[in-house]
């Protein structure tokens, strides 16, 4: 009899966007995109795998492409934050749907429809088989849900930041714009700081630099990647010392 495979990870942190759940447009929320995502989720859920996800809000609101446009940047970065929480309920409503127990706990206080964020009180829910989805930012304007990721993951002791992404890892060029665009299968953290490949922003890149925090940069649109990787497989680019 043939031997399951064990998970390589006992705790991650998931990130997404907030385009992933708006589906092929990146806006607003697409149901069957966000029905997808919680599917793959549960899927690694069953082995047994402590999830952790951050959301972000892009997909309704940017707070920096506001400021572009007039807006003061921490009004903008504050409905950003509230454009997290959104999304975050949304994929809570797919989960529990497939029989998930999630819970969101936010930066911001909103308890009406969310927990507020105390690390031991997510450890704990990730001990009780628990979903755990953080929304809201960091709770301080002028930092990214990148940014977040980074903190949190840090916070709660994830052995892993799984980046999903459209594409299948990061290369040293746009592969939309330049085809001959190489992808990286390995980076070590210096060489991408030093090309300033987009991984994620400057702050979450150095508080995962700076504690050994693997970052794994996947296509999640592919079926069944986020389970592969659980299991080891080598997808996407993992960026590491």
């Amino acid at each position: 009899m043939k031997q399951a495979k064990r998970p390589k990870y006992k705790r991650i942190l998931l990130k997404l966007s907030g385009e992933a759940l708006g589906g092929p447009t990146g806006l607003n929320i697409n149901p069957q995109a966000v029905r997808s995502m919680a599917g793959q989720i549960r899927a690694v859920r069953k082995l047994k795998v402590q999830i952790v996800i951050v959301v972000g809000g892009g997909n309704i609101f940017r707070g920096l492409s506001g400021s572009k446009r007039g807006m003061d940047r921490t009004t903008g970065d504050y409905m950003g934050m509230l454009a997290t929480i959104i999304n975050a309920l949304a994929l809570q409503d797919a989960l529990e749907k497939l029989k998930v127990p999630t819970r969101v706990l936010s930066a911001i206080s909103i308890s009406q429809v969310a927990e507020p964020f105390i690390r031991r009180r997510a450890v704990r829910h990730l001990e009780k088989g628990r979903v755990v989805i953080f929304a809201g930012g960091t709770g301080n304007p002028y930092f990214s849900t990148d940014t977040t990721a980074a903190l949190r993951a840090n916070e709660i002791g994830a052995d892993v930041v799984l980046k999903a992404t459209k594409v299948d890892g990061i290369y040293d060029d746009d592969p939309q714009k330049n085809p001959k665009a190489k992808r990286y299968s390995q980076i070590c953290y210096s060489d991408a700081l030093r090309q300033r490949l987009k991984v994620m922003d400057s702050t979450a890149f150095s508080l995962c630099m700076d504690n050994k925090m693997p970052i794994i940069v996947f296509n999640f649109s592919q079926p069944n990647n986020l389970k592969r990787i659980i299991l080891g497989e080598q997808i996407g680019t993992l960026v590491a010392d």
